[in-house]
C-alpha cells in the first residue's frame, strides 16, 4: 500500500507540474517545454512524416540531444507538396545521406525564436542569412506579419506557428519542405 501511495503521488507531482508548463498545441497534442525535440514531435499528428525521416536518417539521438537547436518543422502537407514518390525514395537506407542533408538544412545551430530572427532580419535591412546544420543558408524575411524562409533554390516557406519551446530548443513549423541546392 505504502509502495502504490508514493507511486500515486509521484504521478500526480508529474501531472501538476506539466499542467503547469506554458504549452502550444502542435498537430492536436500539447507540447511541453520540458520535453526534448523528438519527445514533442513524435506526439504531433501534422508530424509523421517528418518524424519518420527522422528515424530514418538516424538523427534521433542527435535531435535528443542538449543542443540548443532550432527546427524549421515540416508538417505532412508540406511533404505532400513535394513530387509524388519523393518522400518514399528518401526514405530508402541508399539515400539516407541526401536524406540527412535535407533534414539538416532544416535545422539552426541555438535557440532563436521569432524575436530574434525578427531582429536580425531588421538588422539586415529585411533579410537575414540563417546558417543551417548541414551547410546550407536559408534567407529569413517578413511578408506582413509572418516570418518567410527562402531556400537556396528559391523555394518559400511561412511559419505557420513559432516559439514551441523545448528543453532543448525551439521548433518553428512551416508549410513547405525547404531544400538545400
Amino acid at each position: 500500500m505504502k509502495r502504490f501511495l508514493m507511486l500515486l503521488s509521484a504521478v500526480l507531482v508529474f501531472q501538476v507540474s506539466q499542467a503547469q508548463e506554458k504549452t502550444v498545441e502542435v498537430g492536436g497534442a500539447p507540447m511541453y517545454p520540458s520535453k526534448n525535440i523528438v519527445e514533442n514531435a513524435v506526439n504531433s499528428k501534422d508530424h509523421t512524416t517528418l518524424v519518420a525521416a527522422v528515424k530514418a536518417a538516424g538523427l534521433v539521438e542527435t535531435l535528443q540531444g542538449a543542443g540548443p537547436f532550432t527546427v524549421f518543422a515540416p508538417t505532412n502537407a508540406a511533404f505532400d507538396k513535394l513530387p509524388a514518390g519523393t518522400v518514399e525514395t528518401l526514405v530508402k537506407p541508399e539515400n539516407k545521406s541526401l536524406l540527412t542533408k535535407i533534414l539538416t538544412y532544416h535545422v539552426v545551430a541555438g535557440k532563436w525564436d521569432a524575436n530574434a530572427i525578427a531582429k536580425m532580419i531588421q538588422e539586415g535591412k529585411g533579410t537575414a542569412t540563417i546558417q543551417t546544420v548541414s551547410g546550407g543558408t536559408l534567407k529569413a524575411s517578413m511578408k506582413g506579419k509572418k516570418l518567410v524562409l527562402t531556400d537556396e533554390k528559391g523555394g518559400e516557406a511561412t511559419v505557420t506557428i513559432s516559439n514551441v519551446y523545448q528543453s532543448n530548443g525551439v521548433i518553428h513549423v512551416i508549410d513547405h519542405v525547404v531544400l538545400p541546392k
